[in-house]
């Protein structure tokens, strides 16, 4: 006899062991520790209350929630379109186009990020080319400016966009767009009433890691922009490395951890509301 479909059970619980030791060990045991660190000698939330009250450690946390927002933004409206042309017009170029979109996720993020330094410097090849067009008279040091934060931000993190829209977007009939067309809808109203909505999964799902892996990056900031922007993680990093204050940079990755988890509670909350359960 068959058994019936989605009829399944766990043999032993046995089975389960070695990934509870294994999440016990390398997660749970960790992020204990990370706790413990914040028992300063002032009391148990002074960090705590030092971040959030002390005026330049509570702007470089909006700092923090401004860069991820507008680098999540700029992931969603640049990886959208890539998404869509890759899942209904890309045909036989599809897999050219998910190569291209993986291939740089094989690369460090460290020599992405020195990539756009040497573009974008002084003498690099974008100020070489609007000189010769005439666009400017004379080279600036684009490298140093707050939006090579966001360019390379973006060049590193849209493909995480690009990957979680396409795979919702594929499960999306398209007779349904069809269908919308022979009622009447035109191409914008079918975009916005059909499949916009049906693809609002994977741009959750693309909009929380876009903005939980922004939360946590510091190379970006620490190479390009000049120092100008300022987040928690580049922050945690300096306490690392300069003052060696393990408490309070431990308090704020205590924070980011925070964020993340409220981003996949929201993330879960959404799901369960859309799918009726």
């Amino acid at each position: 006899m068959s058994a019936r479909p989605g009829s399944y059970r766990l043999t032993s619980p046995v089975w389960c062991v070695p990934v509870i030791l294994f999440l016990a060990m390398f997660f749970i045991v960790p992020l204990a520790a990370n706790l413990a660190r914040t028992d300063a000698p002032q009391g148990w939330f002074f960090y705590y209350q030092k971040l959030l009250y002390d005026p330049y450690y509570a702007g470089v946390l909006w700092e923090t929630v401004k860069v991820s927002l507008i680098t999540t933004l700029a992931c969603l409206v640049v990886g959208y379109p890539v998404s869509y042309f890759m899942v209904r017009h890309a045909g036989r170029w599809n897999a050219l186009i998910v190569f291209c979109i993986v291939a740089p996720l094989l690369t460090s993020i460290i020599m992405r990020t020195f990539g756009w330094r040497v573009l974008l410097a002084r003498k690099g090849l974008l100020n070489t080319l609007l000189m010769d067009i005439g666009l400017v008279t004379r080279p600036e040091n684009l490298a140093d400016d707050r939006i090579a934060v966001y360019i390379g931000l973006v060049h590193v993190l849209v493909p995480f966009m690009v990957l979680s829209i396409t795979a919702v977007l594929q499960g999306v009939d398209v007779k349904l767009e069809e269908s919308a067309r022979v009622l009447g809808a035109g191409r914008s109203r079918t975009f916005l009433h059909v499949t916009l909505p049906l693809s609002i999964e994977g741009i959750a799902t693309g909009c929380i890691l876009v903005f939980v892996i922004t939360n946590g990056s510091f190379l970006t900031m620490l190479l390009l922009g000049g120092s100008k922007i300022t987040t928690l993680s580049l922050l945690i990093y300096q306490q690392f490395t300069t003052t060696e204050d393990i408490g309070f940079a431990a308090a704020m990755g205590n924070i980011l951890i925070l964020v993340a988890v409220l981003c996949f509670i929201v993330q879960y909350a959404l799901l369960r509301r859309r799918n009726g359960s």
